[in-house]
């Protein structure tokens, strides 16, 4: 197996984030393939989940960084991912997130790898500016955003043809 040397690691105070890895498929998997992915395009088959992973893990090879796996301190079981992406086709990058697991809602981890992926993002990767594409139907990372000081910003681009809210993120050195 192939593993990304030097990658980073972050840690919060609950969390570890990682690169993600075999060991996650099939927390990733379930996820994708549930209900629970409608906010991102799910659910779908265990097919077209194998190739969301791939992207997911070829992001790094491809750009350098991506998106995080997320997993309690002291755990290697990722609940979710949140970080830089910038697939081909984005108009802007993004600071994405997503929680696989229902148990690990509501706890504020979204929130905090949120923070540390954009600390990231704009500090080690340079980033000037970042967004966030959400389904408008999307309550839970609307009200995400929002905490996490971004702003809707309308008529801003975004990928593909459904409707799309997109939030601007400020550097965090900005906020107060």
């Amino acid at each position: 197996m192939i593993t990304l040397t030097g990658a980073p690691v972050l840690h919060t105070a609950r969390l570890t984030l990682r690169v993600p890895a075999m060991r996650d498929w099939e927390a990733f998997a379930a996820f994708l393939t549930s209900d629970r992915a409608s906010y991102v395009g799910g659910p779908v088959t265990r097919e077209r989940a194998w190739r969301a992973f791939g992207h997911l893990v070829g992001h790094w090879v491809l750009r350098g960084y991506g998106m995080f796996a997320v997993a309690q301190k002291g755990t290697d079981e990722a609940f979710g991912m949140a970080g830089p992406w910038f697939p081909e086709n984005w108009p802007e990058q993004e600071l994405a997130w997503s929680i696989w697991s229902p148990e690990a809602e509501g706890k504020g981890y979204a929130f905090e790898a949120a923070q540390a992926a954009r600390n990231y993002a704009f500090g080690v990767l340079g980033w000037a500016t970042a967004v966030s594409y959400i389904d408008p139907e999307n309550a839970r990372s609307i009200a995400l955003a929002k905490r996490l000081d971004a702003v809707i910003e309308p008529g801003a681009a975004h990928p593909g043809d459904e409707p799309t809210l997109v939030f601007r993120h400020s550097r965090p050195e900005t906020l107060a």
